[in-house]
């Protein structure tokens, strides 16, 4: 007796309305069937591998069918499954990556997505330190760049009576004290001239085409600008008397202690003079780095002593330069008369001809191998201290390989940088500029504001600007620092003659331009040695950094 079916036309008078039915009837079917794990999977948009063939006869088949879910990857087990149960298969940290409502009910093996770790400042490295106040930077930074849940529109666009006071703060040396925590830093009209006032800086030459910072390796950007004098010899002339000029004016200054410090920023190197009274020493000093042995032999026959601080000895001392600063121990064990003596003995037994005698050619030789292998590296830096310094003056005005011959920079002076004013000097002013974005966060999305500062920062700007966000910020905010990589081996500690009293520097530097703050910080002995502050980050009014 044949089973009457709903549907079903023995006759087949209509094939595409019975095939309709039968494609119906196997749906309905298969989603009852369906388990709840793969349900949810298809929900999720899980790739999922099709049922065995053993399995497509559903429940009327000979055994049980092997759960779908068991593997949907080809790569082999890290680990035994564990077995099917009631709880989730994603762990704390991987329930993260999925909404609750997707989570399986079922435990099955589907790997969860690669995550890349987000590390924070905190957990990446230790920083060096946490104090109120941060270790001196001697390096020249390119780039600031602030971040804070706080704006920085107070930054933007300020008033033509503030902008000029602030240039008159600057010139005038105004010494202002904010408090520690400014509750509208947008209506403070104190906070925004001191903002100005500590984005001044002085400089020699400036052509407003020509980026003259940094020097070195900047053909790249300075190839096809407008350069005059590259074919002029007698602009070149001109350019040279006026920066020799400039030059002479700011070491008077430094002498007299009205300018704390200076830069010297030629295509090779870049040379940091610091009055006395600075980084720990009683007398001024230059850093120039960095050198090659030519430089370095220019100066030895100029009668300029210095000292390689970075070169170390067998005996732990530092080899003072007066014309026979790195060959005088060498020359002086092996003279002309030791080696006759050493091998007289040779001749006694006749074989001294057979015998190689090491000649002073070859110690020359070797000394120079090593000489030049340090050259352009961190460890050529050369330091000139006291009276030295003005001869070092002479012999960088007079020093022929100081301008370039050719490229971009082909007759062009070395730029002078100066945290005050001096003889042709031309006040600039660092950029800047703030913006605020939307990031990402768990509850949603927040603000988050930053304050972009670019050009020459200097150490004494560095530091001010640091102690106006403490007020603004409220004591919270983080910071990246881009050095000027030359110039971060200015951060080593020279030999120090005497421990200096502070009070006696602040006296002495009180006319040099400086907040006594900053003077305070620049009168510290570097620690930094051959790194500087690349990362430094505030919380309640505590600095936190690594370099």
């Amino acid at each position: 007796m044949a089973v009457s079916v709903p549907g079903y036309s023995p006759s087949f008078k209509k094939p595409p309305e019975v095939l309709r039915l039968r494609r119906k009837k196997a749906r309905s079917l298969g989603a009852a069937l369906e388990p709840a794990p793969r349900r949810a999977a298809l929900a999720a948009g899980l790739p999922l591998r099709p049922f065995p063939a053993a399995a497509a006869g559903g429940p009327g088949g000979g055994r049980a069918p092997r759960n779908p879910f068991a593997r949907l990857d080809n790569r082999p087990r890290a680990a035994p499954e564990p077995p099917d149960g009631p709880g989730r298969f994603l762990d704390s940290h991987q329930e993260n990556d999925l909404p609750r409502e997707e989570t399986f009910p079922e435990r099955t093996a589907v790997p969860a997505p690669p995550q890349t770790p987000h590390v924070s400042f905190s957990e990446s490295d230790t920083p060096s330190s946490e104090s109120t106040e941060l270790p001196v930077d001697w390096s020249i930074k390119t780039r600031l760049l602030f971040t804070s849940s706080q704006p920085f529109t107070w930054a933007d666009h300020l008033k033509a009576q503030e902008e000029a006071q602030g240039l008159v703060q600057h010139c005038r040396a105004t010494v202002l004290t904010l408090p520690p925590s400014i509750q509208d830093p947008k209506l403070s009209t104190e906070l925004r001239c001191a903002f100005q006032q500590s984005l001044v800086y002085w400089v020699h030459p400036s052509f407003s085409w020509l980026p003259l910072f940094p020097r070195i390796g900047a053909d790249r950007k300075m190839a096809g600008k407008t350069s005059p004098w590259s074919h002029d010899e007698t602009l070149q002339h001109n350019l040279m008397s006026d920066w020799s000029v400039s030059f002479t004016s700011l070491y008077n200054l430094l002498k007299t202690k009205l300018c704390p410090y200076f830069y010297v920023c030629t295509y090779q190197f870049t040379v940091l003079f610091r009055a006395a009274g600075l980084a720990g020493n009683n007398v001024i000093t230059a850093l120039m780095s960095p050198t090659t042995r030519g430089i370095r032999e220019a100066m030895k026959n100029e009668g300029i002593e210095f000292s390689l601080p970075l070169l170390k000895e067998n005996d732990h001392k530092e080899k003072k330069a007066s014309g026979t600063s790195l060959e005088h121990g060498e020359e002086q064990a092996i003279s002309d008369e030791d080696e006759e003596e050493s091998f007289s003995w040779l001749e006694e037994m006749g074989v001294q001809d057979k015998i190689k005698k090491p000649d002073m050619l070859s110690i020359k030789l070797r000394r120079e191998k090593h000489e030049v292998q340090m050259d352009h590296r961190p460890e050529s830096v050369v330091l000139v201290k006291g009276m030295n310094t003005l001869t070092l003056l002479n012999f960088l005005i007079n020093c022929k390989s100081l301008i370039a011959t050719s490229g971009a920079q082909a007759g062009l002076p070395p730029t002078l940088l100066s945290p005050v004013a001096f003889r042709g000097a031309t006040m600039q002013m660092l950029k800047a500029r703030s913006v605020n974005v939307k990031t990402q966060a768990l509850s949603g999305y927040k603000d988050q504001f930053s304050l972009e500062i670019t050009g020459p920062v200097m150490p004494h700007s560095l530091h001010s600007v640091m102690t106006l966000l403490t007020s603004s910020q409220s004591g919270s905010f983080s910071a990246g620092l881009f050095t000027h990589e030359p110039t971060a081996v200015f951060n080593i500690s020279p030999p120090v003659d005497e421990v200096l009293n502070k009070e006696t520097v602040h006296e002495e530097l009180a006319s040099c331009g400086l907040h006594p703050k900053t003077l305070d910080q620049l009168s510290q002995i570097p620690s930094l040695g051959k790194s500087s502050l690349r990362h430094v980050e505030m919380n309640d009014y505590y600095y936190s950094w690594r370099p």
